[in-house]
C-alpha cells in the first residue's frame, strides 16, 4: 500500500499540480479541500472536505500517521491581497496545525512561503537572507516560519518552500497574466501597464508543484529552500512573452500605472539546492 501524502489548500491555484505530481511519485495523494468542485482532480485522487485550522481538526481523521509520508500545507486565506488583514488574524491557526501535525505523529511536514518573507531585497535570495517584510502577507508568512521551525525543532523534518513569482494555468490565478487574459476577453486591445523594468524570479505552476512535491517528501531535506527557476526577467520581458506565446491582440500602455513601492528593482532566487533535488529526481528521468 503507497504511502500517503496529505496536501491541504489541494483545490487552489498550485494545490491541484501538487497533488499530481505527489501522484507521479508514486504516493497516494490526499487533497483536502473547505469545499469539493468537480472536475479538481482525477477520479482516483481521495478529496476530503475539511477546514484544517479548525482547533478541532485532527490529522488522524485522515489517515494514521504512521502512513503518512508527508503532509504539505499549502491553505491560506487572501494570498493575492497582500495586506488583508486575515493574514495575521489567521496566523496562530496556521501555526496550531503545522505544530499539532508534528504531536500527533507525523514525521515529516512541509509549508509553502512566499518572497515576501523577504521585503526589499536586490539580488538573489539564500536560505540565510534576512526577512524585513512590508506587507501583512509577507509578515504573517515569515512569523509562521520563524515560529514552526522554532517549536518543531528536531521533532520532525520540517521543510519551509519559499516561493516566488508562478505563472501558468492562468485562468484560475489572479496575476497580471489572468488580468490580461480576461481583458483580452473583453475586447480590449490597450492594457494599462507599469514601466515593468523589476526583475522577478518567474516559474510555471506544474514545474512548482514538481517541486514543492519532491522536496517535501525528500528524506532528510529539511530547511528554507526556494521553489523557483532561480533566472531573472523583468516583468515587461515576460508579459511581452506571454502575450506572442498566447497570440493575443493586446499591447502594453507602459507607465500607465507607477511601480509598487514596496518593490525592490530585482529579486529572484538562488535556486541550486531545488535544481540539485531536481536532478536526482524521478522527473529528471522524464524530461
Amino acid at each position: 500500500m503507497n504511502e500517503i501524502v496529505v496536501v491541504t489548500g489541494a483545490g487552489g491555484y498550485v494545490g491541484r499540480h501538487v497533488i499530481r505530481a505527489v501522484s507521479e511519485l508514486g504516493y497516494a495523494p490526499v487533497a483536502v479541500v473547505r469545499q469539493r468542485r468537480g472536475g479538481d482532480f482525477d477520479d482516483a485522487v481521495r478529496v476530503v472536505e475539511a477546514d484544517v485550522l479548525d482547533p478541532a481538526f485532527e490529522i488522524s481523521s485522515i489517515a494514521p500517521t504512521d502512513r503518512i509520508a508527508a503532509v504539505i500545507h499549502l491553505a491560506w486565506q487572501d494570498g493575492f491581497v497582500h495586506n488583508a488583514p486575515s493574514h495575521l488574524e489567521r496566523l496562530s491557526d496556521h501555526y496550531r496545525f503545522l505544530t499539532g501535525l508534528v504531536a500527533a505523529g507525523v514525521t515529516r511536514v512541509a509549508a509553502l512561503g512566499s518572497m515576501h518573507e523577504i521585503g526589499y531585497w536586490e539580488g538573489a535570495v539564500t536560505a540565510d537572507t534576512p526577512t524585513n517584510p512590508i506587507t501583512l502577507y509577507g509578515i504573517a508568512k515569515d512569523a509562521l516560519r520563524r515560529s514552526a521551525m522554532l517549536s518543531i525543532g528536531e521533532r520532525a523534518q520540517f521543510v519551509w518552500l519559499r516561493a516566488y513569482y508562478i505563472l501558468g494555468d492562468d485562468r484560475r490565478n489572479r496575476s497580471i497574466f489572468a488580468k490580461i487574459l480576461e481583458a483580452t476577453d473583453r475586447g480590449e486591445t490597450a492594457f494599462p501597464f507599469t514601466t515593468g523594468r523589476t526583475l522577478y524570479d518567474f516559474i510555471d505552476v506544474g514545474e512548482l508543484g514538481r517541486q514543492i512535491a519532491v522536496a517535501a517528501t525528500a528524506d532528510g531535506f529539511t530547511g528554507i529552500v526556494n521553489v523557483a527557476s532561480g533566472e531573472p526577467e523583468s516583468l515587461a520581458s515576460r508579459v511581452e512573452r506571454f502575450i506572442a506565446e498566447n497570440g493575443l491582440d493586446i499591447a502594453l500602455r507602459y507607465g500607465a500605472f507607477p511601480d509598487r513601492p514596496y518593490d525592490s528593482p530585482g529579486i529572484w532566487a538562488d535556486a541550486t539546492a531545488i535544481a540539485d533535488l531536481m536532478a536526482r529526481s524521478p522527473f529528471a528521468a522524464r524530461s
